[in-house]
């Protein structure tokens, strides 16, 4: 099984995360130990809530750095919700906190003549071929919590429908993160967890 490091910043849907990642097959760990996370075929950063206090829980435990360093290594890595977010320059939602700045672009909140928070199943439409989305049914239903997404669309791979199009998962070589939340979507979003982990596989064989 391939050694999965979600990293443990006290913050949210953790543990619903590894159980999904264990149930498709994962040997997937709670840890902030950073050798521990650097052993791993693949890294996990989960989030949900508050964009700033996901920011500065991830700097408390000291795992913000070497999130940085994980999603920019070429290792797969996978942000869920908050945790995609984190990963670009900033958020409307907390402006004086920075992101982790590994995706170009800024959080901005869902446009108005929405409810907000977007709290349903919506269907996530692919707009490339993408590794995220391979095997899934057409249409693909997804689980989605969040009032904030991204504004920049450069490594969209599907979007939502949710008072217009809305980022709803990216890919970035082995970097990929999805706004909805795969642990809570079924089939399709234990077949996206399945993908990453079979990525993270391959990669650590191949190495």
């Amino acid at each position: 099984m391939a050694l999965i490091a979600v990293l443990d910043y006290g913050i949210g849907n953790l543990h619903s995360a590894q159980k999904a990642l264990q149930r498709v097959g994962a040997d997937a760990r709670l840890t902030a130990d950073p050798a521990l996370v650097r052993e791993a075929a693949g890294v996990v950063l989960p989030g949900v809530g508050n964009f700033g206090r996901c920011i500065q829980a991830l700097e408390s435990a000291g795992l913000d750095e070497l999130a940085i360093e994980c999603a920019a290594s070429g290792r797969p890595f996978l942000g869920v919700c908050v945790g995609m977010q984190m990963l670009y320059q900033g958020s409307e939602e907390s402006p004086t906190v920075p992101g982790l700045g590994v995706l170009p672009g800024t959080i901005r909140r869902l446009p108005d003549g929405v409810k907000r928070p977007q709290m349903q199943w919506n269907i996530v439409v692919p707009r490339v071929p993408s590794g995220l989305l391979a095997g899934l049914p057409d249409p693909v239903w997804a689980y989605f919590v969040h009032g904030y997404a991204a504004d920049n669309e450069q490594h969209a791979v599907a979007v939502c429908d949710y008072g217009g199009p809305v980022v709803a998962a990216v890919e970035d070589g082995a970097l990929w993160a999805t706004q909805f939340h795969p642990e809570k979507s079924g089939a399709s979003g234990l077949r996206i967890l399945a993908n990453f982990v079979d990525r993270a596989t391959a990669a650590a064989e191949a190495a």
